[in-house]
């Protein structure tokens, strides 16, 4: 029976739930192939020095701003870059598991867009990881920046020769970012709250903490970003369900709720 603030179309929705033991399996394996990929090309040091200079010479020639003017506004507290690299250890993997669970559990057929809009931009992101690997400015001395999570903490690399748990030359795509962004777009779409836009704060914020703390250049949010465009351009999201769609068993639905549904197609 159908309950009484439940609309149409969260019923609707809920038929578009896959088995959870499945995805599961199907979301840690490809964690897993990615991790192991990333470490291909772990070893791959003068090439990924090689490339860094490249991508710092093109944004010089392209004018784009200099990442330290965003790392120099962290720097005037030592509070807040300790905040910033927190925030890059912390939020980044924690906020998009968080987010896959709840449209699981409320919105499963969101759910399985955003899986697969994730699971194509981490693919095409791993891509470029080994074809083309990439020291983060943090390392590059002509940049002149400061490493912030070694300087202040907290950091999750150690020194990259003995560093065997991440590849810290896979600064080009910014994943960080990436997933930030499709979290925020994910749940504007997903949701109808007017205030659903503050979402936006997240990938912001994201994109403060990644080139303040010299961890990725602004080429490396920008290929992301066109990356998570194409991603999703094939992968199409859920119709909302008509609000004047019925419950499975031709079951009536209370006089309100069909109400609720008929102004919310309006909106």
């Amino acid at each position: 029976m159908t309950s009484r603030s439940e609309p149409a179309g969260a019923l609707h929705d809920a038929t578009a739930r896959p088995p959870l033991v499945r995805e599961l399996l199907l979301v840690t394996g490809l964690l897993l192939v990615y991790k192991l990929g990333r470490q291909l090309v772990a070893g791959h040091t003068t090439e990924a020095f090689r490339n860094a200079h490249h991508v710092w010479d093109l944004e010089r020639t392209l004018r784009l701003p200099g990442e330290g003017s965003v790392q120099s506004l962290l720097l005037h507290s030592h509070t807040l870059v300790r905040v910033a690299d927190t925030y890059y250890a912390t939020v980044h993997f924690p906020a998009t598991l968080a987010f896959l669970v709840w449209l699981y559990l409320r919105r499963p057929g969101h759910y399985v867009w955003a899986r697969r809009v994730l699971a194509a931009l981490t693919a095409a992101a791993l891509v470029l990881h080994l074809t083309f690997p990439l020291a983060p400015p943090r390392m590059l001395a002509a940049a002149g920046l400061v490493d912030t999570g070694h300087v202040y903490g907290p950091s999750v690399y150690g020194p990259p020769q003995t560093d065997h748990l991440s590849n810290q030359f896979a600064a080009m795509p910014s994943l960080h970012f990436g997933w930030a962004l499709m979290v925020a777009i994910g749940l504007i779409v997903a949701t109808r709250s007017r205030w659903r836009w503050l979402w936006l704060l997240h990938p912001l914020v994201t994109l403060v903490v990644i080139i303040g703390t010299a961890n990725h250049y602004w080429a490396d949010t920008i290929v992301v970003t066109a990356l998570l465009g194409i991603a999703l351009a094939v992968v199409h999201p859920p119709h909302r369900p008509s609000g004047s769609a019925r419950p499975p068993g031709n079951e009536r639905m209370p006089a309100e709720a069909v109400g609720r549904d008929l102004v919310g197609v309006g909106r």
